[in-house]
């Protein structure tokens, strides 16, 4: 018995995307980098002269260099597997050898080519914010209660996505609808490549399906809106002149401890120049919400100020943006049939379910590799 073509075609694409991934990926700056890092932190002078701020700048670009390194490495030692398998089966060995070596090979074959592709899309998440945590806003759109409800939907996915990535969510800011759903939340996403991630999302979603709230059983078209920014790292500066927001604190609404409904915690700060919004009821500090509802004006405020420099390049949904037909970036059909379609790809399934458990790196990972999105999809 000897090896199929095609198995040692497969282990030489292996060998040649690896190198072509690593190149990208910068393999061996990287390496260099960190050794660099690593011989500055066991510097007893970095610690003597009580640089903390540096030092830990130094000790974070570590663990994010080391955790891309080792994806790296093992991808090597995957590659280098597969190609000592596939020289073993060459020698002279009985069928139920070879037969046991091709399991495992192709065993390995198949868990490389997991990885390269996962690899190989963060390729596409080479943007300077796009490792950083990410903060999303839900808004209802034209619908009413519909709305509120497809909202509140759009949310529980995101949890479940969150949860599939083995990322942390926390809730920022939550305002109820006024009979069922929200009709806004704000929450905070962390995790490695969670805003590379979720950037795609950024954009109208529109339902179709029967109305639970309507008597008459007549289908209903629903609209949300979800923003993205990127979590700012404490060494990118935002200057925010204190003339300019009001600071104002309130009982947090919602379901809460003994503390929580019960004295002003949550935080509301205006920016009068920009006219941007951000409250935070989440932390039973008042202090605690302030400082986060400040770090979500920060990144609001960073985004824009990118958007301003980089206005050659268009964002599929803009504060401008109407929150209703024709904007919309993707499609969820309850009924009369059941498809979720993403306009601006074309990427679509008809397994509804999984997609509102979660399931939603198919249509992330196409508008990734598709690059720039329109800013207006037409119906």
């Amino acid at each position: 018995m000897t090896v199929d073509i095609t198995t040692v075609n497969a282990v030489e694409t292996l060998a040649h995307r690896l190198e072509q991934i690593a190149s990208f990926l910068k393999h061996k700056e990287k390496k260099e980098r960190l050794q660099a890092i690593q011989k500055q932190l066991t510097d007893d002078r970095l610690w003597q002269e009580g640089n903390l701020e540096l030092a830990q700048s130094l000790q974070r670009e570590s663990k994010d260099l080391t955790r891309a390194l080792a994806q790296l490495d093992q991808a090597y030692q995957l590659v280098g597997n597969a190609q000592e398998i596939l020289t073993l089966c060459k020698e002279p060995l009985s069928d139920d050898e070879i037969n046991t070596w091709l399991t495992e090979l192709n065993q390995t074959i198949e868990t490389t080519q997991k990885l390269l592709d996962s690899m190989e899309l963060q390729a596409f998440l080479s943007d300077p914010m796009d490792a950083n945590n990410a903060i999303v806003t839900i808004h209802a759109g034209a619908g009413g209660t519909e709305a509120c409800d497809w909202a509140q939907m759009v949310l529980r996915m995101y949890t479940r996505w969150v949860e599939r990535k083995g990322f942390t969510l926390t809730l920022q800011a939550m305002q109820n609808g006024d009979e069922a759903g929200i009709s806004s939340v704000t929450f905070r996403v962390e995790g490695l490549y969670a805003y590379g991630n979720l950037k795609a999302e950024r954009g109208v979603h529109r339902l179709v399906r029967i109305s639970p709230f309507d008597a008459n059983r007549k289908r209903h078209t629903s609209f949300c809106a979800v923003d993205v920014v990127a979590e700012l790292k404490e060494d990118i500066e935002v200057p925010i002149v204190d003339k300019d927001i009001r600071i104002d604190v309130y009982r947090s609404s919602g379901a809460g401890g003994q503390h929580v409904n019960k004295t002003e915690s949550a935080v509301r700060i205006t920016h009068f120049p920009t006219g941007i919004v951000v409250t935070c009821q989440n932390e039973r500090s008042q202090i605690k919400n302030r400082e986060a509802a400040m770090a979500v004006l920060k990144a609001r405020l960073y985004e824009r100020m990118q958007d301003e420099k980089r206005s050659s390049l268009e964002r599929f949904y803009g504060e401008k943006g109407e929150i209703g037909w024709g904007y919309q970036i993707r499609s969820y059909v309850f009924q009369p049939y059941q498809m979720v379609k993403d306009l601006r790809t074309n990427v679509e399934t008809s397994n509804v379910q999984a997609v509102m458990d979660g399931d939603i790196d198919r249509f992330i990972e196409a508008w990734l590799r598709a690059g720039k999105p329109r800013t207006r999809i037409q119906n």
